[in-house]
């Protein structure tokens, strides 16, 4: 089956976003969610802080967290 790039708009805002048909899953860019949801106009700071606060505070992240290149 073939993977797929889109681009969501939510709330008027674009959203990237990738299916992987063989997982039949979607995946989003965090930092795209985080832009709409927050209205930051920096929501890659916004997020390295986010992650940076959660292991201050003993919550554990997953390994699989972390930046993937999606197309612009």
């Amino acid at each position: 089956m073939k993977e797929q790039n889109a681009i969501q708009i939510f709330e008027n805002s674009k959203v990237r976003c990738f299916w992987d048909a063989s997982q039949e899953k979607w995946f989003f860019s965090i930092i795209d969610v985080i832009e709409v949801l927050t209205g930051s106009d920096r929501p890659r700071k916004y997020w390295n802080d986010l992650k940076t606060k959660l292991k201050i505070e003993g919550i554990e992240l997953s390994e699989k967290i972390g930046q993937l290149k999606m197309t612009s």
